[in-house]
């Protein structure tokens, strides 16, 4: 029940930090700054749709996450 609530999570805040990313323009950081976060989301999902086990899906979960509002705050400062 909870992974379809992780996945819009983990979309919405990985959407929000592509978001702000580009909004700073474009250049190489920001082009490594957003594969970082689409890598990061997409990862998440594809270990989900593969059936990785829970640990593993979990801690990409936690990454990032951590990461993408790293970004977020990266960017906005």
């Amino acid at each position: 029940m909870y992974i379809p609530l992780t996945i819009i999570l983990n979309s919405c805040i990985g959407s929000i930090a592509a978001m702000t990313v580009l909004a700073q323009g474009t250049g190489i950081v920001s082009g490594v700054e957003l594969t970082i976060c689409v890598a990061l989301c997409m990862g998440y999902n594809a270990a989900l749709l593969a059936g990785s086990n829970r640990k593993f899906s979990f801690w990409l979960l936690i990454v990032s996450l951590i990461a993408n509002l790293l970004l977020i705050l990266i960017t906005l400062l």
